[in-house]
């Protein structure tokens, strides 16, 4: 079934929004030239940990940077500290990037879970394989973020066959990180990137 890009109107009220602006027509109109659309349903949170896989081409980051623009999702993501300085700096946060404190006695899961403690309303967006490369096995620091600041984890999937980013069940952290894991990579296995799949 052929998705769409989602209007404002048809998000869910508890979703972090960016502000309206010409950017989101123009990001609409390239993803609808280009034939992406999504799939799915947005659940009705103001906070989450989004994980977007299969992470296979720097691609990915482009057509998830002009979806979450075109449809107005403020989604954040991390970024090391020392890339938030001059004009990079200044794009990085207005993309919604984070800055990470790599030397800092709190490592980045504290960090992230600290900031999840501080504000009202966050979605935070990571790829799981943390690389392009094909992986047999996902980094953690996603799950430990969600278990640890009590918020559930929202699968996100490119799937390049069709063009389409699917929306993926909320899925509550429990005490077994593998078990979790193993159920989010089960929504995955359809699904293939641009060079692979899960």
């Amino acid at each position: 079934m052929k998705g769409k890009v989602f209007a404002p109107a048809q998000l869910p009220s508890q979703m972090p929004r960016l502000r309206d602006s010409w950017r989101r027509k123009l990001c609409r109109g390239v993803l609808h030239l280009c034939g992406w659309s999504l799939v799915g349903t947005f659940p009705d949170v103001p906070k989450l940990v989004l994980i977007a896989a299969p992470h296979s081409s720097w691609w990915d980051g482009i057509w998830g940077l002009l979806m979450k623009a075109g449809i107005g999702a403020d989604v954040h993501f991390m970024a090391k500290r020392e890339l938030f300085r001059g004009p990079l700096g200044a794009l990085l946060a207005k993309l919604g990037g984070i800055p990470i404190d790599r030397g800092a006695a709190a490592g980045m899961v504290e960090q992230m879970v600290e900031r999840f403690g501080q504000q009202p309303a966050l979605w935070l967006g990571i790829a799981p394989e943390g690389t392009r490369r094909q992986v047999a096995r996902w980094k953690s620091g996603f799950w430990r973020i969600a278990h640890d600041a009590g918020v559930p984890v929202f699968p996100v999937a490119f799937n390049y066959p069709d063009k389409t980013i699917r929306l993926g069940p909320l899925l509550e952290t429990t005490g077994d990180m593998a078990a979790d894991i193993e159920r989010l990579r089960a929504f995955y296995a359809p699904f293939h990137g641009k060079h692979h799949g899960i």
